[in-house]
């Protein structure tokens, strides 16, 4: 026997007809967009919107320029639109670009409950691969939506479980997703389907030791799914297998980077709703462009601060965090204190509330080039605790206490961040985050045609207007 061969005595059915991956592929292709809430329509064009608004200004900074470099590594020619860029490029260019750029900025919006940055792994799969095929909205948006259902459905039977090994879940779930969104564009059936998730289930990758120096690769924790996702589609449309026992395999998904042999059994369950239920509903979008886990401690200092405080007279700031997101936003609190750069500061809670004392806001640019010393010097006023009360991962909540000179004690509590469905941003705060984004990118009236190619996707027969509003860079 070789060193790489099985025993005889071990096999699987790969005819099975109740393996997961199998299942998830008859059930994706049985959702027709017509089966989709109009309401979840919506709300996929206003997420999808958002993405494109986050990629537009996340390519105008320094440090993503490596990424404007891929395209040229896959050749010329193609017909998928490349964010920030006039000229076309191939669809595994735009969707390794665009994704990245997406996830770089820690803009983009969470599912919470899931721990997912679903959009910006799915997103650039439906828009390049539609583009690429002269596909309609509808078939977009189709992609877009069940590739994010799946998406989180994957992630909410084992919430936190990958982080606690070292892999960011957007970064390991992230293929399976752009398979299947990719799969349902280029019209495979369920076979190659099933065999598109255990192809995808061989590129997975993305591990957390990022957060220790601020490296930007994190932008890659979509980007590289979102590109091996669509690869893996083409690669089983053209013939090539992958095991259907990819997610409750004694090797698979879960086994391997959850470490939890009970998850494909609760994701058997969650299947039950695949198509019923509807989780687009829970989605966060972000107010901030940093670690969603910091955003309602800076909603608790801003509301102290609307009361007449004033920020010089803080002496103390004490934070209750609820357990679980202690390791990326605490942990450790040395390096939290002294993050190499603004980009690594983004995982760091004491920095962020120290740029909103010294600033009054917190924006993209607070977390561009060096750290500031004055915002150090506040960000070391920080102290933490774990919050007795929290349910994290089901609600981003934060308690904070500050405490003045006069040695008087203000308390402010977040229950669950802004952006979920019980607090949602309201229509206007979400078309002005997108407006903020893409006004210094696009054109004069650009961002307002972009905005509607995107609110009229569900009766476009292309989308040459979203192209064209796309392409139109200063």
């Amino acid at each position: 026997m070789g060193e790489f061969d099985l025993p005889t005595t071990v096999s699987r059915d790969v005819s099975d007809q109740s393996a997961l991956a199998r299942i998830v592929a008859e059930q994706a292709l049985a959702i027709r967009f017509d089966d989709i809430p109009s309401d979840v329509v919506a709300l996929a064009k206003l997420h999808f919107r958002d993405q494109l608004g986050i990629g537009l200004i996340a390519a105008t900074l320094a440090r993503n320029r490596p990424l404007a470099a891929l395209a040229s590594l896959f050749g010329t020619g193609g017909n998928s639109t490349a964010l920030g860029c006039a000229t076309p490029v191939m669809a595994a260019a735009a969707a390794l670009r665009n994704g990245a750029l997406m996830h770089s900025l820690e803009y983009d919006a969470t599912h919470t409950a899931s721990i997912t940055h679903a959009g910006s792994v799915v997103a650039p799969v439906a828009l390049a691969l539609c583009e690429e095929m002269g596909g309609c909205g509808a078939e977009l948006l189709r992609a877009f939506v069940v590739g994010w259902e799946m998406f989180v459905r994957l992630g909410l039977v084992a919430p936190g479980s990958f982080s606690k090994r070292g892999f960011q879940f957007t970064a390991v779930g992230g293929p399976l997703a752009g398979a299947l969104t990719a799969g349902l564009l280029l019209g495979l059936d369920r076979e190659q389907l099933r065999s598109a998730l255990g192809i995808a289930g061989s590129q997975a990758s993305g591990v957390m030791e990022f957060v220790h120096e601020g490296a930007t690769v994190k932008a890659l924790h979509a980007g590289w799914p979102a590109h091996a996702g669509l690869l893996a589609a083409r690669l089983a449309k053209a013939g090539m297998t992958g095991p259907s026992s990819i997610l409750e395999g004694a090797d698979g998904f879960y086994a391997v980077y959850a470490g939890d042999l009970g998850a494909p059994t609760r994701l058997r369950q969650q299947l039950n709703t695949f198509g019923d239920r509807w989780h687009f509903r829970e989605a966060a979008l972000k107010a901030r462009a940093c670690c969603h886990y910091i955003q309602p401690f800076l909603e608790c200092l801003e509301d102290l601060l609307s009361r007449d405080l004033d920020p010089q007279t803080i002496e103390a700031v004490h934070c209750e965090v609820p357990t679980g997101e202690e390791t990326l936003i605490c942990e450790p609190w040395s390096e939290k204190l002294r993050p190499s750069t603004a980009y690594q500061a983004k995982f760091s809670l004491p920095y962020a509330l120290g740029a909103l004392l010294v600033d009054g806001a917190v924006t993209v640019a607070t977390f561009e080039g060096p750290t500031r010393a004055q915002v150090c010097a506040r960000a070391d006023r920080v102290t933490w605790s774990p919050m007795a009360d929290g349910d994290f991962p089901n609600r981003f909540g934060a308690r904070i206490t500050v405490t003045t000179r006069c040695n008087d004690r203000f308390t402010a509590e977040v229950e669950n961040v802004r952006g979920t469905p019980g607090r949602p941003l309201t229509e206007g705060e979400a078309l002005r985050k997108f407006y903020d984004c893409t006004l210094p990118v696009l054109g004069d009236d650009v961002p307002e045609r972009l905005a509607e190619a995107v609110e009229q996707l569900h009766r476009a027969e292309d989308l040459a207007a979203l192209t064209s509003a796309l392409r139109s860079v200063r």
